[in-house]
């Protein structure tokens, strides 16, 4: 086993938990869902049914991954070990962009919350106060991140339960007419299946953040015991908090009231009859926009330190230190017994340094520049940046496919982790979540990925997204080669006829400005960087898989 020992265990069981709760829970579901139902109209429900499937598939190969390896690179380390270090390279940096530039997304959607409350007070002074709190926060420990990240997912499935509940309560007992609703305004599909497609694309940005609690993982007592629980529930969390959700909403309010566009849960809740509808939902989207701040900070800190332990962002991003938990003396952050080869699974070149308070500071820094872009150019930078960063969690997704793939290919050749040597020894499968139907509903992901990539490229509404972070991607891998041809082919671990050793820090947290939220940007300011901050929930971070350069 390779867990990566230079990270703390700061995170309990209890703090995962409701972490892999609430990530299912963003501010893109509470806001950015009315885009993908003024398209789908009631078909929203086959929308979010045809996302999750393809989200469960990508969760399901994650977690076999991250459960046979455990270590806070998650997807990127998986990438690296599987590919090469370019792989590593892009994931890292994709998701590190997807994560500075969603954390201005929610500074400004939940500056603009709070403002409304108190107009007397600037938003940036808010902007400011949100953006000191959690950088404060999460250069005090993963503890407070976790406690944090605890409190705020608890207020977010509470709400979106007892939102259920209300709704299906005013179907059963006749308060809002559900057939008519379903049936009238043009039908179940008022839009044909182009509209269900379009559905679709907004909820697949809404699912980003699932993946995070495979990284938050890294930090806990037991991250093996983690990510099998959190990856065993993704189906039913899905199926609750999106599907269910979807299907009350079309239920309660027709889907062409104007008032779904602007936030489909506080007009569903104000149909219901519930009081003060419209600042109860704005209490609960400010919750998933600040936490999802809280978790792209500590996502993007841990990234950033990931890429500066394998060489690729400055050094001086990194440091080496003391280790943060008691136990591993070593005098890197890993275990004194390591050596070169690494008791623990841990190659003592290539294992991560500690301290990531220079990255905290770092990504906090690059967020609150974005923030400024937004307020200088509203019209120009601050949108391309969120275009650039549209269709990242599906680079992303594609890697880990591309990655279970391989990586489970290699193992069933070698006839599992017997073949292995001593600690180095991977968890065998019937430790992890399998993945179902290998390889083919690993193909079918990676297929419907690519459909979604096309159509999105043949809509005009979302065609500057892909090309925007197709030239982010082509850039990044770029540089990647640029850096194999410096460095030789020997450095790529990809050529090795087993997995490589290891894994780095990186992190948590998620999102991305998805085609949801730039539709919403445009359809209603204050919603769309709510709508950009909900898709902003998804955490991720790279590993190691080669030795320091």
């Amino acid at each position: 086993m390779s867990e990566d020992r230079s990270v703390s265990r700061g995170l309990r069981q209890r703090h995962i938990a409701m972490i892999a709760l609430g990530g299912a829970i963003g501010a893109g579901l509470f806001v950015g869902s009315g885009v993908g139902i003024a398209a789908a109209g009631p078909g929203i429900v086959v929308s979010y049914v045809v996302a999750g499937v393809l989200t469960v598939l990508v969760m399901r190969m994650l977690g076999e991954m991250s459960a046979a390896r455990p270590g806070s690179g998650s997807f990127a380390a998986h990438a690296t070990r599987a590919w090469g270090p370019w792989a590593g390279l892009l994931a890292g940096w994709m998701y590190w962009a997807l994560l500075v530039v969603s954390v201005a997304a929610e500074a400004i959607g939940a500056s603009r919350i709070v403002a409304g409350w108190l107009p007397q007070v600037p938003a940036w002074v808010w902007v400011a106060a949100f953006m000191a709190l959690f950088t404060a926060t999460n250069l005090a420990g993963v503890r407070h991140f976790g406690e944090l990240e605890f409190w705020f997912a608890g207020v977010k499935a509470a709400s979106i339960c007892a939102f259920i509940l209300l709704g299906a309560a005013a179907v059963l007992t006749g308060r809002t007419p559900a057939a008519e609703n379903l049936t009238t305004h043009g039908g179940l599909l008022p839009h044909g299946w182009h509209g269900v497609a379009v559905g679709t694309i907004a909820a697949v940005f809404a699912y980003g953040g699932l993946e995070t609690v495979t990284i938050a993982a890294a930090e806990c007592e037991d991250p093996v015991a983690a990510v099998r629980r959190a990856v065993r529930t993704v189906l039913w969390r899905v199926a609750l908090f999106y599907v269910g959700s979807m299907a009350v909403i079309v239920a309660v309010v027709p889907w062409d009231d104007p008032a779904v566009a602007g936030g489909p849960y506080a007009a569903a809740i104000g149909r219901i009859g519930v009081p003060g509808a419209a600042q109860l939902m704005n209490a609960v989207v400010l919750v998933a926009l600040l936490s999802a701040m809280n978790a792209n900070i500590y996502g993007s800190s841990r990234m950033l330190h990931a890429l500066a332990a394998r060489g690729d962002a400055p050094r001086l991003l990194t440091r080496r230190g003391r280790p943060t938990d008691r136990g591993h003396g070593g005098p890197n952050g890993v275990d004194g017994a390591n050596g070169a080869n690494g008791a623990n699974g841990v190659d003592g070149a290539s294992a991560a340094p500690t301290g990531t308070g220079r990255a905290v500071l770092a990504s906090a820094a690059f967020g609150f520049a974005s923030v400024v872009l937004s307020l200088v150019w509203p019209r120009t930078v601050f949108p391309f940046l969120l275009n650039s960063i549209g269709t990242a969690i599906l680079v992303v997704w594609i890697l880990i496919a591309a990655s279970h793939l391989r990586l489970h290919g290699r193992r069933q050749r070698a006839h599992g982790p017997e073949r292995q040597p001593g600690p180095q020894r991977e968890r065998g499968p019937q430790q992890a979540p399998p993945m179902w139907g290998f390889p083919y509903l690993g193909y079918l992901a990676l297929a419907a990925m690519a459909g979604v990539l096309v159509f999105m490229l043949a809509d005009p509404g979302s065609r500057s997204q892909v090309l925007c972070t197709g030239a982010w991607t082509a850039a990044l891998l770029l540089v990647a080669g640029l850096r194999r041809r410096r460095r030789g082919p020997d450095a790529d671990p990809a050529a090795a006829p087993t997995a490589p050793t290891a894994a780095t820090p990186t992190a948590p947290t998620a999102a991305t400005a998805s085609a949801a939220a730039a539709a919403a940007v445009t359809a209603a300011p204050d919603a769309g960087f709510a709508a950009a901050a909900v898709t902003a929930a998804a955490r991720t971070a790279p590993g190691t898989g080669r030795p320091r350069s």
